[in-house]
């Protein structure tokens, strides 16, 4: 066995040091970020950008200020928080003056969620999908030394990216806090440890052979010596029932005492235990999210530890808790989570936020899929994609459709049983030009079936191609490829599943001169059978499916920027199928973009072009 040069006392688990001793480099892969969705952003904020030219999705340039005044969105980003970490290091290391985090312990259910169905508002629960599973097994794979190992790379990230004044806050579990209380002796330095926080609460439930276990355990360490940190204060009630609200004099100075439902008390600086309750079933920020903390919580630590202005990021941002109480508090916020979900949740929590400031939605996207293409195919990332590299490619995910390889053929790449089987580029959207072509061949060898599969689509080709295909005798199914086929373990499993794409169909009106309005008709998801039973039986109508639908009413085949909105609350379970009409400012023709979020998570979007006068 290689000795390991240990001088000082440290948490050692396996793998965090190579078989020659050194210490194990944490993986940095810095990719670039696509712009999926922008929120609140003027229409003159992106008439300017037009002119710079767009994609299907914008590339994310990090030009913008430090301020709002200056540009600066914030940002909610889905993917896998050490790549996501890993690409934020060119633009913000050393620049997010907060970070709080509360990662995952323990659960199989940490991406599994309760949704609302319907304007019944029954309740369902969601299974964590596939790619949520695998994140589980890569934590929990190897017990505690996994889960360990997951944290310890993320800290080292998250401290190149807190400032020299920052602070970081780990809630965590009380069976582990002693185990991560050593990691960050270890990433940040046991001088920079400031408290360890007690939050006590009350929540049903007791044992009978040990104490109820009623309080969290939340770790704070700084970057410095010199970081932020503005004193808090707290209710302290007395027990003096002869105590009346007013001034006392205690001759070295004075204290002035208040009442409320609870007693008499005073204001004094705030402990290591707080007091503060749990989310009552019935509170209204409550969004039905399991791991979800109480906003006084993450008041508390943001006010403290930041100022207004300042950067605050949760890289298991969940329900969005951290995000919607910066926004309230005019701090700039970074989120990230891998749960579809939990970025769902959280975009429709900022949304209820009255003049929330603009944020825009994030994924690595295409580069994602490239960088794996390059490290599993050409044997390293900065490779270029060879022919052979290519071929194995679509053999590969032709493997995992349960399809053969079928050499030279020009837009057919495989077989499965009686259908032709086209596969879709990593970096380019699937386009009506490029199904149209696999149709013509399939139609030449007299073939009477064609699976499509694709990551991205070019926008509105479904009824289109559909019935194109249909016409030249040809069954076209589009499918889904998941990003389950860039886990490794997910992969080599078999645990890979493609879905057919969902459809939407709706209606444009022009109620007025120079305006539009879309009516939804018609959300159809092919595959019901995958749908669980228990879900299927509680929805009533093809609207039941759907938690969120938004308009963005001048697309330009890039960001797709949002016009109008509707969502689904737990207060106002009713659905608009109709948007508001929309004034136009001259007549012309348009590309109007139509998303639609379903209970699930899973976005849907179809583009109609119009024509106003």
């Amino acid at each position: 066995m290689t000795k390991i040069d240990i001088t000082k006392t440290e948490l050692v688990w396996p793998g965090k040091y190579n078989e020659d001793g050194t210490l194990k480099e944490v993986p940095r892969v810095s990719l670039p970020f696509q712009v999926i969705e922008t929120v609140n952003e003027s229409r003159a904020t992106r008439e300017v950008k037009e002119k710079e030219g767009g994609s299907l999705f914008d590339t994310y340039k990090g030009t913008e200020g430090d301020t709002f005044e200056d540009g600066w969105k914030n940002k909610l980003i889905w993917g896998d928080n050490l790549l996501v970490m890993g690409s934020l290091l060119e633009k913000f290391a050393g620049k997010i003056d907060l970070i709080y985090i509360d990662p995952p312990f323990a659960t199989g259910a940490d991406f599994s969620f309760t949704t609302e169905i319907g304007e019944s508002g029954e309740e369902v629960f969601k299974e964590q999908s596939l790619i949520e599973e695998k994140a589980y097994r890569d934590t929990w794979g190897r017990g505690m030394s996994s889960y360990i190992e997951m944290l310890y790379s993320r800290l080292v990230l998250m401290r190149e990216l807190v400032s020299r004044t920052g602070s970081i806050y780990v809630h965590v579990d009380p069976r582990v806090d002693f185990l991560v209380r050593m990691l960050l002796d270890d990433v940040f330095g046991q001088d920079q440890f400031r408290n360890q926080v007690i939050w006590s609460y009350r929540t049903g439930g007791a044992t009978q052979r040990t104490w109820s276990q009623k309080h969290d355990t939340i770790l704070f360490f700084t970057k410095s010596e010199d970081y932020a940190f503005h004193t808090q204060k707290e209710k302290s009630y007395t027990k003096s029932a002869s105590r009346k609200p007013g001034v006392v004099n205690y001759g070295a100075g004075t204290a002035e005492f208040f009442e409320d439902e609870q007693g008499v008390y005073n204001w004094v600086i705030a402990r290591d235990v707080w007091d503060i309750p749990y989310i009552n079933s019935q509170a209204e920020e409550r969004v039905q999210y399991p791991t979800q903390k109480p906003e006084a919580l993450l008041q508390r630590i943001i006010e403290a530890s930041s100022d207004e202005g300042a950067l605050v990021a949760d890289f298991f941002c969940g329900s969005g808790t951290t995000l919607a109480v910066a926004e309230k508090l005019g701090r700039r916020w970074i989120g990230c989570d891998l749960g579809r979900w939990a970025i769902h949740t959280t975009r429709k929590r900022m949304l209820g936020i009255e003049n929330c400031k603009p944020f825009e939605v994030l994924n690595l996207g295409k580069y994602e899929r490239q960088y794996w293409q390059g490290v599993t195919f050409a044997g390293a990332k900065d490779k270029p994609i060879t022919e052979r590299a290519l071929y194995e490619y679509l053999a590969f995910v032709l493997k995992l459709y349960g399809a053969q390889p079928v050499p030279g053929m020009s837009h057919i790449h495989g077989q499965k049983g009686k259908a032709m089987v086209h596969v879709g580029a990593v970096d380019a959207p699937v386009t009506i030009d490029e199904i149209g072509a696999a149709v013509d061949e399939c139609a030449k060898l007299k073939q009477k079936e064609l699976h499509v599969l694709g990551w991205e689509w070019e926008m509105g080709l479904y009824d289109l191609m559909v019935e194109a295909a249909r016409k030249k005798g040809v069954r076209l199914l589009l499918l889904q490829i998941p990003r389950e086929v860039m886990e490794q373990q997910a992969a080599a499993k078999g645990d890979v599943h493609f879905f057919e794409l969902a459809y939407l169909e709706a209606e444009t009106k022009y109620p007025k001169k120079l305006t539009a309005q879309i009516v939804l008709k018609d959300f159809v998801i092919p595959n019901t059978d995958l749908i669980p039973e228990d879900v299927r039986s509680k929805v009533k109508k093809w609207s039941d499916y759907i938690d969120y639908w938004a308009v963005d009413w001048d697309f330009q085949n890039d960001t797709f920027m949002q016009g109008w909105v509707a969502y689904r609350t737990r207060k106002e379970r009713k659905l608009p199928l109709s948007s508001d009409a929309h004034v136009y400012e001259k007549p012309g023709k348009h590309r109007i973009l139509v998303k639609i979020i379903d209970i699930f998570g899973n976005d849907t979007t179809q583009a109609f072009d119009v024509e106003v006068k």
